[in-house]
């Protein structure tokens, strides 16, 4: 039996039916991250003691019929979120050592709910950037494609996913870095409202953004995960939705073949009312949101200590460099950008809108070749203004490479979000 192609409701199926146990899952998952994580790198740490320790409580729990929401379903965590006893440290060897003496909140939410947390999982470096090409931790690979990016920063997260590694696993999103590996690995990921889910735990790379959420092979399993970790307003999804579209994409230059799989959606969804108020560019937009995001990480990092901030790598030395380099009428430009941005799409999405875009502008590309300037052009639209946001597969390039589509909904109404999402997927 493949179980890694099993979601939550398949899996307690067969848990159920005593056609299998959780500590027979959980060892193949273990079995599976030995034999493919060397080549993925998906995986930092795994718990193998801690999984299997669990595994035989959900045994005993299924027998008695006892069993939680997420009992026994595999789940992975981005190292940036702490799972008591394993590394916290953000992709960084300038943290090095640090351990997380207890778990995140949303951790402790999923182990509650029957949860079996595996390990931690690869990110870019103190999540700033978008390829989980990381210098200390090694290069994470997209499942669907040798030598290709999963994305970032939560790559580890949504190859993991995609790989059948876990079932579930954890992300953090400041401009995207959930939405954007769901969108190259082919999963579905889930950005919650700004506030919605604790930030406890979470290593901070700006906190006027951040957030902690999902990621998953399908829908139910997002649903069932996002009930587990936030509280979802079910009665947003009894609103009729108007849906909006960005007038000439944003601006945004999009790969042929995302352009061409986005207008084919469109085709099959109700009437989209055009939403033309962005003030500049997305990309414009993206690359001010990055910058106001490198001056809000420089604290985090100085807090750390000179010798600990000389681990940095090169390349993040590098970034916070260029961004600490911009002019003070830059900074308050970006500063101007950010909130007029964020005013406007809360007044255009008002209580039932949902403005539809591609997720990223591009696919999966090589980690050999040129980083695409604007991969969160789409993505920190939502993070601007604190909006709940999905991404999730809607088909494969002539290449193979997933294509991934984003739905941005009013505050509060990820329960809309979902309803929506499964009328297109």
């Amino acid at each position: 039996m493949e179980w890694h192609r099993c979601g939550i409701a398949e899996l307690h199926g067969l848990y159920g039916r005593e056609e299998t146990t959780p500590s027979a899952v959980i060892r193949s998952c273990l079995a599976r991250i030995s034999k493919l994580n060397p080549q993925l790198k998906a995986f930092v740490e795994i718990d193998t003691d801690g999984a299997l320790r669990a595994a035989l409580e959900s045994d005993a729990r299924f027998a008695s019929g006892e069993q939680r929401p997420l009992e026994a379903i595999p789940v992975g965590i981005k190292a940036n979120i702490a799972v008591a006893g394993l590394s916290h440290d953000a992709g960084m060897a300038a943290r090095e050592g640090i351990r997380a003496q207890a778990d995140a909140e949303l951790v402790a939410r999923l182990r509650e709910a029957g949860a079996i947390i595996l390990g931690t999982l690869n990110m870019d470096e103190a999540a700033l950037g978008a390829t989980t090409d990381n210098p200390f931790f090694g290069q994470c690979v997209n499942p669907h494609r040798a030598g290709f990016t999963p994305g970032g920063s939560s790559g580890g997260s949504a190859a993991a996913v995609a790989a059948g590694l876990c079932v579930l696993a954890l992300g953090s999103d400041t401009l995207g870095s959930i939405r954007i590996p769901a969108s190259y690995c082919g999963v579905f990921g889930l950005k919650p409202s700004f506030g919605k889910g604790s930030s406890d735990g979470l290593i901070p790379l700006a906190e006027r953004f951040d957030t902690i959420g999902p990621i998953a092979r399908s829908m139910d399993d997002l649903v069932l995960a996002s009930h587990v970790l936030f509280p979802i307003d079910l009665a947003t999804a009894m609103r009729r939705a108007r849906i909006l579209g960005l007038g000439n994409s944003g601006g945004v230059d999009c790969a042929t073949s995302v352009k061409a799989q986005f207008q084919m959606v469109l085709s099959e969804i109700p009437p989209i009312e055009e939403y033309c108020g962005l003030p500049s560019a997305a990309s414009r937009i993206g690359e001010g949101a990055i910058a106001v995001t490198i001056k809000d990480l420089v604290p985090h990092l100085v807090a750390l200590g000179e010798e600990r901030c000389g681990q940095m790598s090169e390349r993040l030395s590098q970034r916070i460099g260029d961004g600490l380099d911009r002019s003070l009428e830059e900074d308050a430009e970006d500063t101007y950008l950010m909130a007029a941005v964020g005013s406007m799409l809360r007044d255009a999405i008002g209580n039932n809108g949902i403005l539809i875009t591609p997720t990223t502008p591009n696919v999966a590309f090589a980690h050999s070749g040129t980083v695409p300037p604007h991969q969160c052009a789409f993505t920190a639209l939502a993070n601007i203004a604190g909006l709940p946001a999905i991404s999730l597969p809607v088909g494969l390039d002539a290449e193979g490479l997933p294509i991934g589509l984003q739905l941005i909904g009013p505050v509060g109404g990820e329960a809309l979000l979902f309803a929506q999402a499964r009328m297109i997927n």
